[in-house]
């Protein structure tokens, strides 16, 4: 019963949030760092509540290692919804984020001295391919819709590379905070949860440094037009309501994916993950009519082929079919 809750969870959440975070862009492009600051703020809340105690339960592990990961982790986030504020598309900023399998094998090549099979090397460039046309036919697209001037033209897509640069070094950096995570969780064990709030809860005083712009987005949320919540009947701006449903649908999907790491097997969690990234791409693309084309969805099938090829779902779905078959022979 709980797998079943956590997948649902995954995509419900996980799915809901992403069409939150589009309608927060779309309103206003330069929204992130209110949008990052409420969802640690939630999370961090929440973790102080039940995960520490209201600060009486110690930590497993020592803080130092903490302030090392969050400033990696927050990092991320903040660069990672930033970028849609530098012409990058909804649609591009979930393909180029399903990168991740690159950065992890380069990362755990050149620090950890890995070494893969050749499946493994062919999964990654198909991943690498389908990121490349979907970026590519992306550029295009930027320098065609973007202005009548050729200069407007030049600067729309010099913010464009802005961005590309923006979400490849989030990448970078989200895989070697991976990897600091797993040596870490070696050394004193998986504290999934007490990691969660302190990811959370210390880099909130690193918001200081954005404050004028989370100020200034408070201010502009509070101009737009008033929505009625359907059942409780309270009217709030719009824009405050995308935001506090973005929240509490982060929350849902951070939830759905711990309670399935803990039930499930990595191989499950990746696949779940990885169909939930598709699903969130394909009603991107048809709810808000983002510009998608054969090119595009040619990328996309590489990324995800490329992505189950890496996992070998293939020969684990062929491994536990011919269990049963194998304990029926014995009985």
């Amino acid at each position: 019963m709980r797998p079943a809750l956590a997948v649902g969870l995954v995509f419900a959440g996980c799915c809901s949030n992403v069409i939150f975070l589009e309608l927060l862009a779309r309103k206003h492009p330069g929204c992130g760092n209110i949008v990052t600051f409420a969802q640690f703020l939630f999370i961090a809340v929440e973790g102080f509540l039940f995960e520490a105690d209201l600060g009486r339960k110690p930590p497993a592990i020592p803080i130092r290692y903490y302030a090392v990961m969050v400033t990696m982790f927050f990092t991320v986030s903040v660069v990672n919804n930033y970028a849609l504020n530098l012409n990058i598309a909804m649609p591009l900023h979930m393909i180029f984020r399903s990168g991740s399998l690159i950065a992890n094998m380069i990362l755990g090549i050149i620090i950890l001295k890995k070494r893969y099979n050749i499946f493994k090397y062919a999964s990654i460039a198909l991943v690498s391919v389908g990121i490349f046309i979907c970026t590519f036919m992306s550029a295009k697209q930027v320098t065609s819709q973007s202005s009548v001037s050729e200069n407007d033209g030049f600067q729309a897509f010099a913010w464009w590379l802005l961005g590309i640069g923006a979400l490849t070094f989030a990448l970078l950096m989200s895989a070697r905070m991976g990897i600091f995570q797993e040596t870490l969780y070696k050394q004193f064990g998986k504290h999934s949860k007490e990691a969660l709030f302190y990811n959370h809860a210390l880099p909130l005083p690193g918001f200081i440094f954005l404050a004028s712009d989370i100020y200034d987005h408070a201010v502009l949320f509070n101009k737009s037009e008033l929505y009625q919540l359907p059942v409780v009947g309270v009217t709030l701006p719009i824009m405050w309501f995308y935001l506090l449903m973005n929240v509490i649908t982060q929350y849902v999907c951070i939830r759905g994916v711990f309670i399935l790491t803990t039930e499930c097997a990595s191989l499950t969690v990746t696949l779940v993950v990885t169909l939930r990234k598709f699903v969130s791409l394909i009603f991107s693309i048809l709810y808000f009519q983002n510009p998608f084309t054969l090119w595009h969805w040619l990328g996309t099938l590489f990324v995800f082929i490329g992505t189950l090829m890496y996992t070998e779902v293939w020969n684990n779905i062929g491994t536990t079919r011919s269990q049963p078959q194998k304990d029926d022979k014995k009985n």
